[in-house]
């Protein structure tokens, strides 16, 4: 029987660092993924013949870069593409607004709708670019232990005095703002115009189930941004899709002689008294280990995989506690020719683009959600990946992947079904035809995925990209929860890597990075 000092369920980015870092220090590491590929989130897929897909992620906003020092992807065969235009919001009559990597140009192309606008884009950046240092210092510590908080935690928190000498205590004030203020709140302080208000505002609802009428959209704003560089709506892709990170991670792993097992499901975290020893296969096969990290969310490895009987009760209501609801659904269409957008030249066109005219559009859209029903006129964010990547189709074709908010989990007394799906191809179809002419005729095959097929595809309960939501009452030090946001958990030698830990959602894989140092301080 194989031993290893630790174990890690699931191969998405955070669990591939987790398990470098470990292998780096000198751990026997195993990583066991149920699928037959590494990636998790970060995976690709042909999903007609001929094309393929980032099945979620078509750009990385950012990355810890202490995982890019640490692990130096770069000479891992991760290779960056970075557009000069990060973001382009698509405007009726065909008049957009394009941000650019370079604020000045930014704000040219503000000044076609508001001079006014313009003229404070610059003031606006720097200053939501001094509330995210202080999420970025944040986001490196492990979350203090509340209601026990000690001398040690608050000393392990002096890394926040650095923001604070550099920003003064107005800094501190600006972030406690604008984490808990809702999208129209902030805009109303900068903005006029109807499509720059909305454009930044999707920043604040990203992969969520509120509107951007909902308080705490602020602090999905910020974290979003971290890492940005000040450039509003930073993007990078990664060259041969996204999962060019996981495949850079897994090549370290392995140069640290980790071992990663896939086509290999986990079906239970086995505990002895409260003490985790190991895993079991749905083979039947049993690994015992020192450690044991998870990757999946919390309901999958508590709940599912531990078991609800081996919970104490008051973790039990915590873990039932945390709300998922996923509401995002991924659209791909493969597509006879290179899409012309009205009024965007082609080499403008690496870049993501934006559908959403208005905040009140985008707050009727997630209205669905409280409705159970599927936006009929959704926020939707959309790339051409086979321009950035062009072996994802045959030559002179190309790939459109659109993200699509809001489509519940939940739908009022139906199931999710492939009619629905098929409908809201339909619906973003038409969407699409208002800014790419004829755009119908362009498409040879399109696949819809909703959130239930996230849920069983890749475990994400309810179908949620965070492994539950990125709101203020999910924040830090109750990601997941009060009990289990230092990355360890109530069971002895079961630590939790995934999105579902403070920080939160993304493929910045800061949480693996934190799960990693824990463990090492721990042992």
């Amino acid at each position: 029987m194989a031993q290893f000092d630790a174990i890690v369920i699931g191969s998405g980015v955070n669990s591939l660092v987790t398990a470098a870092i470990l292998g780096k220090a000198g751990k026997k590491v195993l990583v066991l993924e149920s699928r037959n590929e590494v990636g998790g989130l970060a995976s690709t897929l042909e999903f007609a013949p001929g094309f393929k897909c980032n099945i979620i992620h078509d750009t990385l906003k950012w990355i810890d870069p202490r995982v890019m020092t640490e692990l130096n992807l770069e000479s891992h065969g991760l290779e960056w593409i970075i557009p000069n235009v990060v973001r382009i919001a698509l405007g009726k009559n065909d008049k957009h607004i394009t941000f650019h990597r370079d604020p000045k140009k930014t704000a040219d192309s503000i000044a076609h709708l508001s001079k006014k606008d313009a003229d404070v884009w610059e003031e606006f950046i720097t200053y939501i670019d001094k509330s995210v240092n202080f999420l970025e210092r944040l986001y490196q510590l492990t979350p203090p232990s509340v209601p026990n908080m000690g001398l040690s935690e608050a000393l392990s928190m002096r890394s926040m005095l650095g923001p604070v000498f550099k920003h003064g205590s107005r800094g501190v004030v600006d972030l406690m703002r604008v984490m808990p203020m809702m999208m129209p709140e902030l805009m109303d302080e900068w903005f006029e115009n109807a499509l720059l208000r909305s454009a930044v505002a999707t920043a604040g609802i990203h992969h969520l189930s509120f509107g951007p009428f909902a308080a705490g959209t602020g602090y999905n704003l910020l974290h979003q941004h971290t890492h940005s560089g000040g450039v509003f709506h930073n993007i990078k892709f990664a060259k041969g899709g996204t999962i060019g990170l996981a495949n850079a991670l897994k090549t370290v792993a392995e140069s640290y002689n980790v071992t990663i097992e896939t086509n290999s499901q986990v079906s239970s975290i086995d505990t002895d008294n409260d003490i985790c020893n190991g895993v079991t296969l749905v083979n039947g096969k049993s690994i015992k280990a020192s450690i044991t990290v998870s990757g999946l969310d919390p309901q999958n490895t508590f709940i599912n995989l531990v078991g609800a009987p081996k919970l104490n009760p008051n973790f039990q209501t915590q873990l039932r506690n945390i709300k998922y609801r996923g509401s995002t659904a991924r659209i791909h269409f493969a597509l006879k020719d290179l899409p012309q957008i009205n009024n965007i030249s082609a080499e403008m066109m690496k870049t993501v683009f934006s559908i959403a005219p208005t905040i009140e559009y985008q707050e009727k859209a997630a209205d669905s959600v409280k409705y159970g029903i599927v936006a009929n006129e959704p926020t939707v964010e959309f790339t051409i990946p086979s321009f950035i990547n062009p072996d994802f189709a045959p030559d002179s074709k190309h790939v459109l992947s659109a993200t699509v908010q809001y489509a519940p989990y939940h739908l009022r007394n139906q199931k999710w079904t492939n009619s629905i799906k098929e409908d809201l191809i339909k619906t973003v179809t038409q969407m699409l035809e208002n800014y790419i002419p004829n755009f119908p005729t362009l498409i040879e095959s399109s696949m819809a995925i909703s959130p239930p097929d996230l849920e069983s595809e890749f475990g994400l309960t309810e179908g949620n990209l965070n492994h539950g939501e990125m709101t203020l009452d999910q924040f830090m030090f109750m990601r997941p929860t009060i009990s289990a946001a230092q990355y360890s958990t109530p069971i002895g030698n079961l630590y939790i890597c995934g999105p579902g830990t403070h920080p939160g959602g993304g493929l910045h894989c800061t949480n693996g990075f934190n799960t990693a140092q824990k463990i090492i301080k721990d042992y």
